[in-house]
């Protein structure tokens, strides 16, 4: 239900629907409705997360558990409530938007969260991105969090403590999280995910940057990797049931969905390939800096003009193929890392033990793809993130290993790497990046048992399992080197990956096993 209140010569929105909610967005020219019926937004400079603007206030009663560094930036107290005091007074010469929402599709674990914005459309993006009043999963007399996001406040460096005009910053203890200057949506969700990443390993339960789906056996895989290497797209298959595209948490009797949308890239998004984000994305969605055509306003998913990372927000129900209750009381049976390896050496699946799960779950070796954080001047390069999501982790990584192996030993689910990227040469080298077809022949052979039951090689020098045959994919393709003109062109990309491997590991204080687990360099 709407509610409307005077406030001075402004004016407070409460609980909008979503008609209404893009009704303001148009008429406050915020954005336009594009053909497909979606709403059609720009962000501005920042068309990507800034995680040099991202800020946790250090105080006693949550410092000791912070791994501070330069991804989780401090902020002393005194700083915070002056900030805070001053949004404060400039929220009351605007119009606000609220939504009460929640994170976290668990009785016994999620948030309430008041969403209070000055745009119209990132209320809408909250509003399908977070879980709705209608389908809260748990009772609301829990301590609420308030997300408090003004992109026409700008931020001072020299005034304010932070890095530029656009600040991000999470309170832990008083349960608030503060953007300034922030145009580009992804920051409200995602702050989000850095606060149960917080909360969640204190209560035994595993927070993780993966997406999730289900079979009609009810098996249940999970899909981590970063934006952009395929969480979203392979998660939404036609032939299994969605739980959720990008944040998850694994209890002792099952995963649950934190949000109650998906949040998907749209760069040369297409029917034939993406069918269920294709159609997912109608009247009640937003894209984020997708180029329209001037008279038609069709969206053109190929032009990359604003950015490599276009994306879309969608509520859950307009996927047609969903895990209706948003969680599951069942362990997962795949743990799927996806890797998208630039160099071209890595296998297109490779089985893992627990150490080497570990291990690679610490290193979280992939690419940043499409331009997500403001700065990246490159479309795509090579990266190591903790945990496949080390922006979004604020206690130490040796914390949320411990977990995933603990989880691991409980469920006896297996672990496979899966490579999203290249082969046959490296990336601008020669290199092709294998097609969503190939991958997506890869994950059916994963879940229906059959790289389990292939008989296995180990690949020199990384020393994992990889199997010799699969159905639906050539032979050729399974061991990375005989994709490669030259083997000793292979050889050489191999070491200089491997050498990476060794020289990010050497920060991480973990058991002997899991250091020992890791690659090692080989005799050529």
């Amino acid at each position: 239900m709407s509610a409307v209140e005077s406030k001075n010569s402004s004016q407070i929105f409460v609980d909008l629907p979503t008609e209404e909610l893009v009704n303001f967005a148009i008429k406050r020219k915020e954005g336009v409705i594009a053909a497909n019926g979606a709403l059609s937004v720009s962000t501005g400079k920042r068309t990507g997360r800034s995680p040099k603007d991202k800020f946790i206030v250090a105080e006693p009663h949550s410092e000791e558990n912070i791994d501070w560094d330069s991804i989780n930036q401090a902020l002393s107290e005194k700083r915070f409530y002056t900030l805070w005091q001053r949004a404060e007074q400039y929220a009351k010469e605007v119009d606000l938007f609220i939504s009460n929402l929640q994170a976290g599709a668990d009785p016994n674990y999620y948030l309430p969260v008041k969403v209070v914005t000055e745009y119209a459309w990132h209320n809408l993006f909250a509003r399908q991105l977070f879980i709705r009043p209608d389908n809260f999963y748990g009772k609301t007399e829990k301590p609420e969090w308030t997300i408090l996001s003004l992109p026409g406040l700008k931020t001072d460096p020299q005034r304010d403590g932070v890095n530029s005009d656009a600040t991000l910053v999470i309170h832990l203890t008083e349960r608030k999280i503060l953007l300034c200057g922030h145009q580009y949506a992804g920051e409200i969700k995602k702050a989000m995910f850095s606060v149960m990443n917080y909360l969640l390993p204190a209560s035994d339960v595993l927070p993780m940057h993966c997406s999730a789906n289900v079979g009609e056996k009810g098996d249940v895989a999970l899909f981590f990797g970063l934006s952009g290497t395929g969480k979203t797209t392979l998660s939404a298959d036609p032939l299994r049931f969605l739980i959720g595209d990008d944040e998850h948490g694994w209890s002792k009797i099952g995963v649950f969905n934190f949000e109650g949308g998906c949040y998907a890239k749209c760069i040369d998004l297409s029917k034939e390939r993406e069918p269920l984000i294709w159609n997912a994305i109608r009247y009640g969605a937003v894209m984020e800096n997708v180029v329209l055509d001037l008279k038609s306003l069709e969206p053109n998913y190929k032009d990359a003009t604003l950015t490599q990372n276009t994306r879309v927000a969608y509520p859950l129900d307009f996927i047609e193929t969903r895990f209706q209750p948003n969680r599951v009381d069942r362990l997962p049976d795949a743990v799927i890392f996806l890797c998208c390896d630039l160099y071209g050496v890595l296998p297109p699946v490779a089985c893992l033990n627990h150490e080497q799960a570990a291990y690679y779950f610490l290193s979280g070796y992939t690419a940043l793809v499409g331009s997500t954080e403001v700065g990246q001047t490159e479309p795509i390069k090579a990266t190591f993130s903790t945990c496949f999501g080390a922006p979004f982790f604020p206690r130490p990584a040796k914390v949320y290993a411990e977990l995933l192996i603990k989880r691991l030993k409980t469920s006896h689910a297996k672990v496979y790497l899966v490579n999203t990227g290249w082969t046959g040469g490296s990336y601008g080298a020669g290199g092709e990046r294998f097609s969503i077809p190939a991958t997506r022949a890869v994950i059916k052979a994963i879940l229906n048992d059959e790289v389990d039951k292939a008989e296995l090689q180990q690949l020199p020098g990384f020393n994992f399992s990889i199997p010799k045959h699969l159905s639906g994919i050539e032979n050729r393709l399974l061991n990375p080197k005989k994709t490669w003109i030259d083997s000793k062109d292979y050889d050489k990309k191999a070491h200089e990956l491997i050498n990476k491997f060794i020289n990010n590991f050497k920060q991480f204080d973990v058991s002997l096993e899991i250091q020992n687990a890791g690659p090692v360099i080989y005799k050529i």
